[in-house]
C-alpha cells in the first residue's frame, strides 16, 4: 500500500485532512502584510475558542515541545522552586526543560498508568506555607500512558497557593475539554500535529494576565522565545520573525472544519472514539493500562499479551495492514502498544483497525474468537451515534 492508504494510527502526528493539505499548497504572501494580518487574527480567534479563553494566545513555529521551553523560559527564573506533577514520559518532560534553566525542581510522581492525586498536590503546596513555590507544572493528557489529569481538581486543590499553573495540553486541546479561563489556568501549552490536524510544527500558549506581569519579572534568557515580543507583535498582526506561513493556512482549514462540527460534538465523538476502541480491546481479552474513570479520548494504551509482546504485534500489523500503532516509551517498551484515535479519524477507521488487530493476534498465536472485538466496537457506536 502507499502511504496514503496507511492507517496512522498515533497519538501525533494524526492524520491530515485533504482539504487542509490543499490549503498547506496555497501561495506564499507577505508575513509584513495585510493578507498575513488577516490570516494571523482569525486563527489565534479560532485557537481561543479550542482554548475556550479571552486570554493572549501566541503561536510559535515548534513542535509541542517548543512551547514547553517557551513556558519555563517565560515564567520560570533560574533558582525558583517548582513542583512538577508527573504520571508518565512528558511530565518528566516538563521537569527536565525546568531543570535544564536552573530551576530547583521538586517532582511529585504518581504510577505511570494513573492519575494524579488531586489531593496529594493540595496537601504538598498546604505545606508550603512560605510560597516557596512559585510554578506547578502538569500534564493534562499523558501521552506515553493515556491517562488524563483532572486539570479542574488540581486547580482547585492549588487555589490558595499564589504559584502559578502551567498546563502541557498538546495531546488534549481540541480532543478533551480545557477550559482555560473558567478553571483559571495560567499558562496552557498545545502543538498543531494532534486535535489539530494539521502537520507538526506549530505550537501555542495561551497567557493569562496573571502569568504576564511574572514574565515581565522573569529573568531566564530567552530570544526567539520571548513572550512580551510575541504578544507585542500580534497585536500588530505579525509575528516577531518569519512564521510557518503554510501552516497557518492548514490551521485556518482546520479550524473551519472544528467550528462547523462544532466543539461539543468534537469531545463528544472523540469519547465515541475512545469508548469504542477501550471496549473492543476489552471484548479481545486484553488489558488495558488506564482505568476507565482516567482514560483519555486521544489514544488508548493496551498492555500486550506477555508471550507475545508489543513490538511484534505493531510490526505485524504495519507489515501485513498498514496499520501504524505506537510503542510503550521507556519502561514501557515492549509492554504496551498505543492506538491513537484524535483528530481526522473515521469510525470506519477504527472498526477497520480493531478487526486488523484481531487477525494480528491470531496469527502471532493468541487463542481468541474473531470477530468479538469488532463487534462490541460496533455496538458501541450504534449505541452512541
Amino acid at each position: 500500500m502507499s502511504d496514503e492508504q496507511q492507517y496512522l494510527m498515533l497519538p501525533g502526528p494524526t492524520p491530515v485532512p485533504g482539504n487542509v493539505l490543499r490549503a498547506l499548497s496555497t501561495p506564499m504572501i507577505n508575513h509584513r502584510g495585510p493578507q498575513f494580518k488577516e490570516l494571523i487574527e482569525e486563527v489565534t480567534e479560532g485557537v481561543k475558542k479550542v482554548y475556550q479563553t479571552q486570554n493572549h494566545v501566541v503561536t510559535f513555529p515548534s513542535a509541542g515541545t517548543g512551547a514547553m521551553e517557551a513556558a519555563v523560559v517565560n515564567f520560570i527564573s533560574p533558582g525558583d522552586r517548582v513542583l512538577s506533577v508527573s504520571i508518565g514520559v512528558f511530565g518528566d518532560r516538563f521537569a527536565k526543560i525546568a531543570r535544564a534553566f536552573g530551576a530547583e525542581v521538586e517532582q511529585i510522581e504518581f504510577p505511570w498508568g494513573e492519575a494524579a492525586d488531586a489531593e496529594a498536590v493540595g496537601a504538598r503546596l498546604a505545606e508550603d506555607r512560605n510560597h516557596e513555590i512559585k510554578v506547578i507544572l502538569v500534564t493534562h493528557n499523558e501521552t506515553s500512558t493515556g491517562v488524563v489529569n483532572d486539570i479542574k481538581a488540581i486547580r482547585q486543590a492549588a487555589e490558595d497557593h499564589p504559584a502559578l499553573l502551567i498546563v502541557d495540553a498538546v495531546s488534549s486541546l481540541g480532543a478533551i475539554e480545557v477550559k482555560t479561563d473558567e478553571w483559571n489556568l495560567d499558562v496552557v501549552v498545545s502543538g498543531s500535529q494532534k486535535a489539530f490536524m494539521i502537520p507538526p510544527g506549530l505550537s501555542f500558549l495561551a497567557i493569562s494576565p496573571r502569568a504576564l506581569q511574572v514574565a515581565e519579572k522573569c529573568t531566564s534568557s530567552r530570544y526567539y522565545w520571548d513572550i512580551k515580543s510575541a504578544v507585542e507583535y500580534l497585536e500588530k498582526g505579525q509575528t516577531p520573525y518569519t512564521p510557518a506561513i503554510s501552516l497557518y493556512y492548514g490551521l485556518r482549514e482546520s479550524l473551519r472544519m472544528m467550528q462547523a462540527e462544532g466543539m461539543e460534538k468534537t469531545f463528544a465523538r472523540h469519547a465515541l472514539y475512545r469508548d469504542m476502541v477501550r471496549g473492543g480491546i476489552q471484548a479481545m481479552g486484553l488489558r488495558l493500562l488506564a482505568d476507565d474513570k482516567v482514560a483519555s479520548s486521544s489514544l488508548t494504551a493496551v498492555v500486550a499479551p506477555e508471550n507475545i509482546g508489543a513490538n511484534r504485534i505493531r510490526s505485524h500489523i504495519q507489515e501485513n495492514f498498514d496499520v501504524i500503532m505506537a510503542g510503550g516509551q521507556q519502561k514501557l517498551n515492549d509492554i504496551i502498544f498505543r492506538i491513537g484515535h484524535l483528530g481526522h479519524v473515521r469510525c470506519l477507521d477504527l472498526l477497520a483497525v480493531l478487526a486488523a488487530l484481531e487477525i494480528t493476534l491470531v496469527e502471532l498465536g493468541m487463542d481468541i474468537e474473531l470477530g468479538r472485538g469488532v463487534k462490541r466496537a460496533q455496538e458501541i457506536l450504534a449505541k452512541g451515534r
